[in-house]
């Protein structure tokens, strides 16, 4: 009976002192201690700490066997299969040199998949530019081509992907072959993006050379897309290779962005659009510089200034260039006082002045 009792005591003795301790714990002070008091550490400092590289020489003879079968790629090509790489690592650099190094009797367009923002028109609209251009070339070395069957009369996406699919040749290897770094990057995700891609894909002048990243990328299509129209021949490629590139649109953790970052980001999506492009965009980074007061420079001068320096022909052709920057977000506009349509670019004047060194290097 006794025993029974010391039991009962402990027990209501342990009660007691749980909800004594709870109730003193939340009378307790709290941490004065804030989130924002964490030191975080600075983009560019962490992104350029050195990693050691392991395994060079075995790393080594894995690109080095991989170019052993460039004979094989382009075979496949020219057979009409689209090619898919996959694999742990940055494919970047190796299909690059995949391309450079192989495909030289072909004209390549390279799609950076792994950029903010892609405009799919634009991209046809080049392409078809660029197989009107060489099939006038086959023309004048044949004779075999009418003059109609050069030009493409419509810029809707139907008739171009009919141009490009069109029997203009009988040539096998009259193709273009279209690189497309991580086709499952976030700008393509999106189901219409990779219907016009696979569309493409599927166009009798067009070969496809693709890598993808993503542990789901499959998931993008059906069976249509892959069998029939992207008609892909998988290769598991590792590289190992870290994502230097395609990673700086990604921000990392625990790290707060600076100017050095920023004007990085900006110059990497300026380097995949035209020269000209590129110089249309230094006359108004120069101009924003030297009005830092202003609300923009006004579309009319931008438009002067680059036909003065023949970067633009026409005003389409300005039209077309700022369609590009504002869809990687480079450029804002906006209306001052007078109501002109004034551009913008959104970095401070640092992140600009560095943006400038970056591109002139």
């Amino acid at each position: 009976m006794e025993d029974i009792e010391n039991i009962e005591e402990d027990e209501y003795g342990f009660s007691r002192n749980y909800f004594l301790a709870k109730e003193l714990g939340g009378a307790s002070k709290r941490s004065a201690h804030k989130l924002s008091d964490i030191h975080i550490v600075d983009e560019q400092e962490l992104r350029e700490t050195a990693i050691e590289m392991k395994h060079a020489k075995e790393i080594s003879e894995l690109m080095s066997e991989y170019k052993t079968m460039y004979s094989k790629w382009v075979f496949e090509l020219r057979c009409g299969f689209g090619l898919l790489m996959y694999g742990f690592g940055s494919k970047k650099a190796l299909i690059e040199d995949f391309a450079s190094a192989s495909l030289t009797e072909y004209s390549v367009m390279v799609i950076n998949g792994y950029l903010p923002s892609v405009n799919l028109k634009q991209v046809l609209l080049a392409l078809a530019e660029l197989l009107s251009e060489l099939l006038k070339c086959k023309r004048k070395s044949s004779g075999s081509l009418s003059k109609g069957q050069e030009t493409f009369p419509s810029r809707s996406m139907d008739d171009i992907l009919s141009f490009l699919h069109g029997p203009q040749s009988e040539d096998k290897d009259c193709f273009i072959c279209v690189v497309v770094h991580n086709i499952d990057g976030p700008a393509l995700r999106d189901p219409e993006s990779q219907q016009t891609l696979a569309r493409l894909a599927s166009c009798s002048h067009i070969r496809m050379v693709a890598s993808i990243d993503h542990v789901n990328a499959p998931l993008l299509w059906d069976k249509k897309m892959v069998h029939k129209q992207f008609n892909w021949l998988w290769h598991h490629v590792p590289t190992f290779a870290p994502y230097n590139v395609e990673g700086v649109f990604f921000p990392l953790v625990l790290a707060q962005g600076s100017t050095a970052q920023t004007a990085k980001t900006a110059a990497i999506v300026l380097q995949s659009l035209t020269p000209n492009a590129q110089n249309v965009f230094k006359i108004l980074a120069e101009y924003q510089l030297s009005h830092p007061d202003e609300d923009g420079m006004p579309t009319d001068d931008l438009y002067s200034a680059s036909r003065e320096r023949f970067f633009v022909s026409s005003q389409v052709t300005l039209n077309s260039h700022l369609t590009e920057f504002k869809d990687h977000e480079l450029v804002k506009t906006k209306r001052n006082s007078d109501g002109q349509e004034c551009l913008n670019i959104p970095l401070s004047s640092d992140a600009l002045r560095q943006l400038l060194l970056d591109l002139n290097q």
